[in-house]
């Protein structure tokens, strides 16, 4: 098998149909595909929509809602794939854009991850190439701080706004909605951090890929439509405190930032 699509549903039967048939409607010039969804408990109905229109979809049911990382992780370990494609039900694959990733991985040995150009259903670009985050990053996003013109500057820089975003390039980390894994490089870092029910999973595991020798690159080459639903910079904690995702969402980032207290915040791009 070339590659294994992951995908972890939960409550989005709807843009899960979506991003299925975008997927099995790409040119595939001979690679070998598989796709399994991961469903996190939705009890939506996914099974049926599956059993109906998508016959040939692996489905894992979880008895329970994981979170991120170990409900993908569920799908990677009956994956097949010598690479791996971590995906949001979310997302639409434009024309071209998983043959180019495979291409550009099987020409990169040293790659263990790339992630390609993400944009909004108009278009417009979605800035998911980032620095790693400083302790206080969060916090700049979610308050009025973001207003003033020197957080702004910080906030820029840590969504490289500095860098060409229609040039291939390392990245420290990427948003998490499409990650084109080498399955020899997770194999060596070790899964999805399951301490992390949502949020900073992507963030956590391209630092230890960086940390063991791996490179991460964004390549905008290849193109997926994304419909954001992004906890870590909509909306203010003030209001969002109430909302039960964003009390998780910042949970994660407490633990990140406990592990990798540590450890120098290396910038590699």
């Amino acid at each position: 098998m070339d590659i294994s699509f992951i995908i972890l549903n939960y409550k989005s039967k709807g843009l899960l149909r979506n991003c299925l048939r975008s997927i099995m409607e790409l040119d595939w010039s001979g690679l070998r595909y598989e796709i399994i969804v991961v469903d996190n408990d939705s009890r939506d109905g996914v099974k049926e929509t599956l059993g109906q229109n998508f016959a040939g979809v692996i489905l894992i049911e979880s008895p329970k809602n994981l979170g991120m990382g170990a409900g993908n992780n569920l799908g990677v370990k009956q994956a097949r794939g010598e690479y791996l494609v971590v995906l949001n039900p979310d997302t639409v694959a434009l024309a071209g854009a998983v043959n180019k990733m495979y291409d550009f991985m099987a020409a990169n040995p040293q790659i263990g991850l790339v992630g390609p150009k993400l944009i909004n259903p108009d278009g417009s670009l979605q800035y998911t190439r980032c620095r790693f985050p400083l302790l206080l990053t969060p916090v700049y996003r979610r308050t009025p701080l973001q207003k003033l013109n020197a957080i702004q500057h910080k906030l820029d820089l840590y969504l490289t706004k500095d860098q060409n975003y229609d040039e291939a390039s390392r990245a420290d980390w990427l948003y998490g909605a499409c990650l084109f894994i080498r399955r020899k490089s997770l194999e060596q870092v070790g899964y999805f951090d399951e301490r992390y029910f949502l949020g900073f999973e992507d963030t956590d595991l391209c630092r230890r890929l960086w940390q063991a020798g791996w490179e991460v690159w964004y390549y905008p080459q290849a193109v997926f439509i994304h419909y954001p639903q992004r906890f870590s910079g909509e909306g203010s904690w003030l209001t969002g405190i109430f909302n039960p995702s964003i009390r998780i969402h910042i949970a994660s980032w407490l633990k990140y930032f406990l592990k990798w207290r540590n450890s120098r915040n290396l910038v590699r791009i």
